[in-house]
């Protein structure tokens, strides 16, 4: 494998901008399939990477899905990931392995609410990317103001290599600005490139475009100034390194753009991906040592003291993450990145996890939903292991090696319902079905209400249950009684609270005491800890062995606050004296103590209630721009902007959760069906006091109904 022509990318977007037709077209133009089939197309088949039956059905990608093609001499392994928010976690873990990655844009759209939050991760994994104007045959196509919205909402510098000949039905091609030529897609299916001169018409243009870009670049690179200044004239050879470089470096976003429905301009963005992203050569790799031992001076210690550097040569030991689990029939499929080494099908390897040694008896490369065997994988690949058992984010090692990769982000659900089969022979199927669902989806939590025994699924939003519902009847033939979805409420104290606790208990033989003096105070409402325990007690009043068994019956008392039962956050709990008894002090009786405390001292923190805000973007056509602001604004809603373009309303506002089920139909209903709109989750929020009553009593009325039916 020569790994300075291996790329690895995945495609992200915004909803409905055409990530999957791209990915379609991509699959074409390389030759891995020989017929173009369309997400909504009327031949039934579907897109090749929408693989699923309910993805077809729906028009939307549900998991990410992975192949490789060959474009010229390049090796590219491509995934497609979904673009609604409620399957995030497919776009997290994937760009969390991934070299380089393709941001696709509506042109009329523009950067729009899921286009920020797969920019954010992007940035989070540091990506580099290409940005893609998609969509340039649709009428009010505007280049120049996505190209706007890239530097102002995105915060990044946008650098045009191509300008559009025409736009909407006019649209013909693009001027490669690099080459300063025009490139037209001929044939049936646009697999024909054309390469002429540049029109007369768009020549003006065009040498101010190429400008810009030499000026974007001159920021960054020396020799392009120079080159300005001096009106010496730069060859595609001399600039596509300086591209490159500044790319790989975060400093630019190349911007292509086309129209992958009407086959123009994917195989220019083909070329693309090969001259400026990274290969797996090109990514600084880290992992960190678990056998490291910290110096015996702790506090000169740096974060990150233990990392050690990769290397992408497959003669060094493994070191491989797997970042995504589907569990099938025949065993688990496991989609692992090798970052350093070989993996060899039939030995064994170690999850550093674990500490378990593992075989590795059947490697496939995945093209789609199905597969083809190989018998190795080195570093700088992505393969699918079969039979594997692990969970996502696991680091799999040769043995003598001992390393951990950084895991993947995992967002908390904010949404939960209950869920119990219609007949009772189905609770072994709907057990399997959740208990899978559960290890491929990091979001999607299985939880037990203790005193009821319901069953509870919590996740992302309402379509990400929906979906897992639909799957459970369609693929384990089980019907299912959903409950009413309930909101993820939290509980957090809003004073300070001094506690003196005694734990007293004298049976026969030794007793338990335990006895703790100290203070709870909140955290800010951004605390990145939810939970916080200082340890302040000095001159031995409690011996050390007793300290952390406190320290975990106060945790043990934050999981169900005293106004509804929701888990408590944003707590500091600070011990500062206390005292023991020789006999009958031990490590259950402070673990007691500590529980307890937490529990009479919590009642007296005056507890509020936090809500989760999501961030909302909805498209209206102009004339029920006002009744949809004001239905917002009574919901609760604060209304960020709101912007016209071409006719469409785009309002971006947050609203509590609380007010947004059955959303969908309010808004179908208020604009004649023509209003569209995505949500995220953006935080949590202080409860209003005068409401915080009307959530408590529902929840205590919902209880007496369950333990009744109980």
């Amino acid at each position: 494998m020569d790994l300075s022509r291996y790329r690895n990318i995945g495609v992200s977007a915004h909803i409905d901008s055409g990530k999957t037709t791209l990915s379609e077209r991509i699959l074409f133009y390389s030759g891995r399939i020989h017929s173009i089939h369309e997400v909504k197309g009327k031949d039934g088949v579907g897109a090749t990477m929408d693989h699923m039956e309910l993805e077809r059905e729906k028009g939307i990608t549900i998991t990410s899905a992975a192949t490789q093609v060959t474009w010229k001499d390049y090796t590219v392994n491509l995934i497609d990931t979904p673009g609604h928010v409620d399957f995030t976690v497919e776009v997290e873990r994937s760009l969390r392995v991934l070299d380089g990655a393709i941001l696709v844009l509506c042109s009329v759209g523009g950067v729009q609410s899921q286009s920020l939050t797969v920019d954010r991760q992007m940035k989070r994994y540091k990506v580099p990317r290409i940005a893609f104007i998609n969509k340039m045959d649709r009428t009010g196509a505007n280049p120049e103001k996505v190209i706007g919205m890239v530097r102002d909402k995105l915060m990044v510098n946008p650098c045009p290599l191509q300008i559009p000949m025409g736009r909407e039905a006019a649209f013909e091609g693009v001027i490669d600005l690099v080459e300063m030529r025009a490139a037209f897609f001929d044939g049936e299916d646009g697999e024909v490139v054309r390469y002429e001169e540049i029109p007369a018409q768009y020549a003006e243009k065009a040498a101010e475009a190429r400008l810009f870009m030499l000026e974007t670049l001159s920021m960054f690179n020396d020799d392009v100034a120079m080159a300005i200044l001096e009106e010496q004239p730069l060859s595609a050879e001399q600039l596509r390194p300086i591209i490159r470089d500044c790319t790989l470096s975060h400093k630019i976003v190349p911007v292509m753009m086309g129209t992958a429905y009407k086959n123009k301009g994917v195989q220019e963005l083909l070329d693309a991906v090969t001259y400026y992203l990274p290969s797996p050569l090109d990514r600084e790799l880290s992992a960190m040592d678990n056998d490291m031992k910290p110096p015996a001076d702790t506090s000169a210690l740096q974060p990150g003291w233990n990392r050690v550097p990769l290397s992408s040569d497959p003669a060094k030991p493994l070191v491989c993450m797997a970042f995504k689990t589907v569990v099938e029939q025949f065993g688990q499929l496991t989609y692992t990145r090798i970052y350093q080494g070989k993996i060899i099908k039939g030995d064994s390897y170690v999850n550093t996890r674990t500490g378990k040694r593992v075989r590795f008896g059947r490697l496939v490369r995945m093209h789609a939903n199905s597969r083809e065997d190989i018998e190795s994988g080195e570093a700088g690949d992505i393969v699918a292991l079969v039979g594997v058992d692990c969970a996502s984010g696991d680091t799999f090692c040769a043995e003598g090696t001992n390393y951990s990769l950084e895991s993947i982000f995992v967002p908390d659900a904010v949404i939960r319902l209950s869920i119990e089969p219609v007949k009772r022979d189905g609770a072994d199927k709907l057990g399997k079905a959740l208990e899978r669902f559960r290890r491929e989806d990091p979001t999607f939590r299985v939880l037990t209400d203790e005193e009821t025994g319901q069953t509870l699924i919590a996740g992302m939003g309402q379509l990400h249950l929906d979906i897992y519902v639909e799957r459970i009847k369609r693929e384990y033939g089980v019907e299912c009684i959903v409950g009413q979805p309930r909101v993820a409420y939290r509980e957090t104290p809003t004073k300070k609270v001094e506690f003196n606790w005694k734990h007293k208990k004298q049976t026969g033989g030794s007793g338990q005491f335990a006895h703790i003096v100290g203070y709870l105070e909140p955290l800010p409402e951004d605390s990145v800890m939810p939970y916080e325990f200082v340890n302040d007690v000095s001159g031995g009043r409690i011996p050390k062995e007793y300290i952390a068994p406190t320290d975990k019956g106060f945790q043990r008392g934050i999981v169900k606050g005293p106004l509804c039962e929701c888990e408590v956050v944003n707590v500091r709990m600070v011990l500062q004296d206390g005292s023991y008894h020789d006999v009958d002090s031990s490590e259950m009786a402070f673990d007691i103590c500590g529980f307890d405390c937490m529990r009479d001292t919590l009642k007296k923190a005056d507890i509020g209630l936090l809500e989760p805000i999501m961030k909302l973007e909805v498209e209206v056509p102009e004339e029920f721009q006002g009744s949809v602001t004001g239905q917002l604004s009574s919901k609760r809603g604060v209304i960020n902007s709101s912007d016209t373009n071409l006719g469409t309303a785009v309002i971006s506002a947050e609203v509590p959760l609380s007010m947004m089920f059955d959303y969908a139909n309010e808004l179908r209903s208020m604009t004649q069906g023509k209003g569209t709109f995505t949500m995220e989750f953006s935080r949590y929020s202080m409860l209003p006091r005068n409401l915080v009553d009307e959530v408590v009593e529902k929840r205590k009325k919902e209880k007496a109904e369950r333990l009744a039916k109980t």
